[in-house]
């Protein structure tokens, strides 16, 4: 079978909800990473407290706090890497035995479709996960990296050298923060993909309340009220 004439075996729906699912993805990463003036985002504000802890870093001593805080950064980052590679492996061996997944989704959704049909709407799943996985493991080693720069920050506040590597260890961790959110958003919008499985509408839904749920966190939730209330 051609791609020509498996194409075929989708309705609109199915494009419409894939375009949605990929145009949203994409957006809402846009708008979260360059908010419009006025308006700034949880992530984007976050970005002046990363700045703000390197520079407070400076001053404290002992810095052991600050070792505890990058390590349970680097934890969180290892747990979703490690929890994206187990998806990754759970869908490989789902599309590598996908009769079974047709039986279910057909008793599911009343709709019979061709093993292919199936083995798609996972590999597009797989691509969200996968592209997390890549993100989690970049932002684990970023913050590997801010940790060694940190590490290397003269303990007299007076050396000329102190403010300079505090910096960049903060643009470093900025960096890696920025990987693992957008980590999160593929996770966020995996799942969306996985409303696929049952019908063009349920993406087409599923998409539409993924891009909410993260648009709502970063611009209208109370984290961000939290954030605005403090002078910046």
């Amino acid at each position: 079978m051609q791609w020509a004439d498996r194409l075929t075996l989708f309705s609109t729906l199915d494009f419409v909800g894939l375009a949605l699912l990929i145009s949203g993805w994409l957006i809402v990463g846009w708008f979260t990473e360059n908010p419009p003036k006025g308006r700034p985002s949880v992530s984007s504000l976050m970005v002046f407290y990363r700045q703000e802890w390197m520079r407070q870093f400076v001053l404290r001593d002992p810095r052991i706090y600050d070792a505890q805080i990058l390590g349970n950064l680097r934890q969180g980052t290892a747990f979703f890497a490690s929890a994206s590679m187990i998806a990754i492996g759970g869908g490989l061996a789902l599309i590598g035995n996908a009769e079974r997944l047709t039986g279910v989704a057909t008793d599911l959704t009343l709709v019979s479709a061709p093993t292919i049909v199936w083995e798609i709407k996972l590999i597009v799943m797989l691509f969200f996960v996968a592209n997390a996985f890549l993100k989690f493991v970049w932002a684990h080693r970023l913050f590997g990296y801010a940790a060694v720069i940190m590490s290397a920050v003269p303990v007299d506040a007076k050396d000329p050298q102190c403010l300079p590597r505090a910096e960049k260890a903060g643009e470093i961790n900025i960096t890696a923060a920025r990987s693992y959110n957008r980590g999160l958003r593929s996770v966020y919008f995996g799942l969306a993909a996985a409303a696929w499985l049952g019908g063009g509408w349920t993406l087409i839904v599923g998409s539409l309340l993924t891009v909410f749920i993260v648009w709502r966190r970063e611009f209208a939730s109370r984290s961000r009220l939290s954030l605005m209330q403090s002078p910046l």
